[in-house]
């Protein structure tokens, strides 16, 4: 019942606090979940490069890291078979 009272005042301070987080922390926290994303894909890839031919770690590991890796499989397999441009690079 309290957010249907917000008023006029009320507006203008959360569109200037979202304003204001835009201007001044919206692009770290992007780049944040971008460096968290690779780092993830980076350790699947060191510990499950056994399914794209690269054996960096021994399969015992892997098999005891498997069930914490299953739900991210998919995703990373499209993006390390992706195919890549050059413009890929300067995103």
């Amino acid at each position: 019942m309290s957010e249907q009272r917000v008023g006029f005042w009320g507006k203008v301070k959360k569109a200037v606090l979202d304003f204001i987080y835009g201007m001044a922390s919206h692009e770290m926290a992007r780049q944040a979940l971008k460096t968290r994303g690779s780092m993830e894909h980076l350790f699947i890839l060191i510990t499950m490069g056994d399914m794209l031919g690269i054996p960096i770690l021994p399969p015992y590991y892997s098999l005891r890291l498997l069930p914490y890796v299953v739900p991210q499989i998919a995703t990373w397999k499209r993006r390390m078979l992706r195919e890549r441009d050059l413009t890929d690079a300067l995103a």
